[in-house]
């Protein structure tokens, strides 16, 4: 029996956010009652976290929750909705949660159809799908969607996980993730860039070199968030076209290193430019040198 205010909770899709979504749920005192997965990691991810979860179907998963995570792949979530529906699977009442960043509520649309209450949860954090994120859940800012009446529901479960909930509206959805995506996901990309740079020039720990100031650079930033442009340093706000030049020409035998270099060196000289760092003749120098046509001055 689920103590008064407690939920029975089903896992339909038991990879690393369900499972640790769910195991904070039973943390928080609700009963985690059935888990599905496919891959044996899942399957070892119920036993992990989910130890008093039974191994079900999907269909049995929903049939035996009073509150549903849906953490299947983004782009299964309304299929997956869609054939749950088809078995009548869903209820009126029943609380179905996904955690995509992508998407709102709308990816629900057939659960809610049924009568169900959907939310949309994202944590805007990585997972590594044990218990170990459990900790990190608390210095989490989670995105959360749904109508109004029931937006509460998903405030509070967000809370009960240790997350902060931060409401955004479905149609905000894909620009909040591409902010995070772009803030997270390519500065892997640029500090690997950059890790096989120095390595091609016999760097043995490009990590090493790259540490302090990759830390340095990412902690000024996100402190000063959305006015960072007073931590800018480098060639481009010093107005140093020679020396990004030389970098062109280094990254020549580099072509997905330099197009980014290129890409990114214009954003930074825009930013740069807007926030009074550097004024127009640099800018003109530095997107001329960057071999970009079309630059423009912004007022």
């Amino acid at each position: 029996m689920t103590a008064p205010g407690r939920l029975k909770v089903g896992v339909v899709g038991a990879g690393r956010v369900g499972a640790v979504l769910g195991a904070a749920l039973a943390r928080a005192g609700h009963q985690v009652v059935a888990a599905s997965g496919i891959s044996e990691e899942s399957r070892t991810r119920i036993d992990a976290l989910l130890p008093d979860a039974a191994h079900e179907e999907p269909e049995a998963v929903v049939r035996a929750a009073e509150l549903v995570l849906l953490t299947v792949p983004d782009d299964s979530i309304a299929a997956v909705a869609a054939g749950l529906r088809s078995l009548d699977a869903w209820r009126p009442g029943q609380i179905v949660v996904h955690a995509s960043g992508r998407y709102g509520t709308e990816a629900l649309a057939d659960a809610a159809g049924a009568g169900a209450l959907v939310l949309a949860i994202h944590p805007a954090m990585t997972f590594t799908g044990t218990s170990i994120d459990l900790a990190r859940l608390a210095d989490a800012t989670f995105a959360v969607s749904a109508a109004g009446p029931v937006l509460p529901i998903a405030q509070a479960l967000v809370v009960e996980m240790g997350g902060e909930p931060l409401v955004i509206a479905d149609a905000d959805r894909p620009a909040y993730h591409a902010a995070l995506v772009h803030g997270a996901n390519h500065v892997v990309t640029a500090v690997t860039q950059a890790a096989a740079a120095l390595a091609r020039i016999g760097v043995d720990e490009p990590g090493k070199v790259l540490g302090p100031l990759v830390h340095a650079s990412v902690e000024g930033a996100v402190r000063d968030a959305p006015g960072a442009v007073s931590t800018l340093t480098g060639p481009v706000v010093r107005g140093d076209a020679g020396t990004i030049a030389a970098h062109l020409a280094a990254l020549e035998g580099q072509p997905e290193t330099l197009h980014a270099y290129r890409a990114m060196a214009r954003a930074t000289a825009d930013l740069a430019l807007s926030g009074g760092r550097i004024g127009p003749a640099a800018y003109a120098d530095i997107i001329a040198t960057l071999g970009v046509d079309d630059w423009r001055v912004e007022p």
